[in-house]
């Protein structure tokens, strides 16, 4: 940003300050200001430890705060952090100088290709996508084994769907369902790519809906994140998943009947996935055991099952078996 500033100004010879800053989307003051000052007096100044860069450990959820709710204040951003992490790694002063060049930052950004993966704050980000596998031996037969993989963006703690038919609305509601009694609470918001059972259409990034997914959503209290479509980077935990779920749980395996393939995928679940997602995942994120009660540490929790079941009462009609 500095140089940029500074190549668009050239000593006088390109644009006006004012241009600088309608370009850049910054104010006037800010552009004289690093006009003002040397290049190695601005990068000396950014780099004196006693700035606030211990806030760029969670500077990732700072920058998703603010890209959703852009005129939030300093003070409720730190609130929120604090909420999230517990006691703040800044004073308030160096809290509202970080937050106002990220505002700056975000407002003068270009269009991203990808987002950032919430990895760094539990209880905010739980990464969905579905997938399916053909050829699978089940009773003799070659079956197409369609499966939903859920990954927690914090922990890593996964969960893995089954449907033995193509996926439709209702039983990718019902997958959700588990994965959230599983998980025992409630991520902030689930991640989604351009699948039809989230998003209809997409137009200039403006989303239509699938109407029944986004109720039974708003009903349950999570938000919808749906990616950019080939957006790899936003949802790299999940797109590893499905490979990891096809070639280590499923390639090589010969089942007996539908309940055999479930309870090798629940096994694997709880002694191959979620072991190894605990040993890469932050400290005390998970609890050893990959049941219910998952410590997120800021899960809203049993709230999702009278939500739940409220969208439930609301759908009442016959439900094929998946």
């Amino acid at each position: 940003m500095i140089h940029k500033i500074k190549a668009l100004h050239d000593n006088g010879k390109g644009l006006s300050i004012r241009a600088i800053s309608q370009e850049l989307g910054l104010s006037r003051n800010t552009v004289r200001k690093y006009l003002r000052m040397e290049v190695d007096a601005i990068t000396e100044q950014f780099a004196d430890p006693s700035r606030s860069k211990r806030l760029d450990d969670h500077r990732d959820y700072l920058v998703h705060l603010l890209k959703q709710f852009p005129k939030l204040s300093a003070v409720k951003i730190a609130r929120k952090l604090q909420a999230k992490v517990g006691d703040l790694p800044a004073s308030d002063r160096s809290i509202r100088r970080y937050v106002r060049a990220l505002k700056e930052e975000v407002a003068s950004a270009q269009m991203r290709y990808y987002e950032p993966i919430l990895d760094d704050v539990p209880g905010v980000q739980c990464q969905v996508d579905p997938g399916e596998l053909r050829g699978v031996l089940i009773g003799g037969e070659e079956r197409t084994l369609h499966f939903v993989v859920f990954v927690l963006s914090y922990s890593r703690l996964m969960y893995v769907g089954l449907a033995f038919r193509p996926l439709d609305t209702q039983t990718f509601i019902q997958l959700h369902d588990e994965a959230l009694r599983y998980f025992g609470g409630l991520p902030e918001e689930c991640v989604y790519d351009q699948t039809k059972l989230v998003v209809i259409n997409e137009q200039y990034r403006e989303l239509t809906l699938n109407q029944r997914f986004h109720e039974y959503a708003t009903t349950a209290g999570f938000r919808i994140h749906a990616c950019e479509g080939y957006d790899p980077e936003s949802k790299g935990k999940v797109e590893a998943g499905v490979k990891y779920v096809k070639q280590d749980c499923l390639y090589g395996e010969v089942f007996r009947d539908q309940e055999h393939v479930r309870q090798h995928v629940q096994d694997w679940v709880e002694s191959v996935a979620n072991p190894m997602s605990a040993s890469t995942a932050p400290p005390a994120s998970h609890p050893g055991s990959g049941s219910s009660g998952m410590n997120e540490n800021t899960w809203r929790p049993t709230c999702h099952r009278r939500a739940c079941s409220l969208w439930h009462g609301r759908h009442e009609g016959p439900t094929r078996p998946v």
